[in-house]
């Protein structure tokens, strides 16, 4: 079982900073570079180059609005990002759950000997 994960869109939401926008972005519908660095310990010029970086794998897309860009959250790439996650994590699981089965069978195996030996 082998998953395709875009290393790029990972990488852009594997900043804290740019998860927290996010959430800003869905809680609020939108949001420009200033109103966004009003809730975050960064300044206004960062938030525009985290911006340009989420914008680039297609997690949030700008329109002018004024002298603004209001930028909103592109629900079809953010589900595209939870299905690679989801896949990610399933795949693990199963690795996980093989492991497991070997690791316990030889447990087994050692106590079975142990049992041997002490006859």
């Amino acid at each position: 079982m082998s998953v395709v994960v875009d290393d790029d869109l990972w990488s852009a939401v594997g900043d804290p900073i740019r998860r927290r926008m996010l959430d800003l972005l869905l809680n609020d519908g939108s949001g420009t570079a200033t109103s966004l660095s009003e809730h975050l310990p960064v300044t206004r010029q960062a938030v525009a180059k985290h911006l340009v970086v989420l914008d680039r794998v297609g997690l949030v897309h700008a329109t002018t609005a004024g002298r603004e860009r209001l930028f909103r959250v592109d629900q079809a790439q953010l589900a595209r990002a939870v299905a690679q996650l989801a896949d990610v994590g399933a795949t693990w699981d199963a690795r996980l759950r093989r492991i497991k089965r070997i690791a316990e069978t030889i447990q087994r195996a050692r106590e079975s000997t142990d049992e041997t030996g002490k006859q």
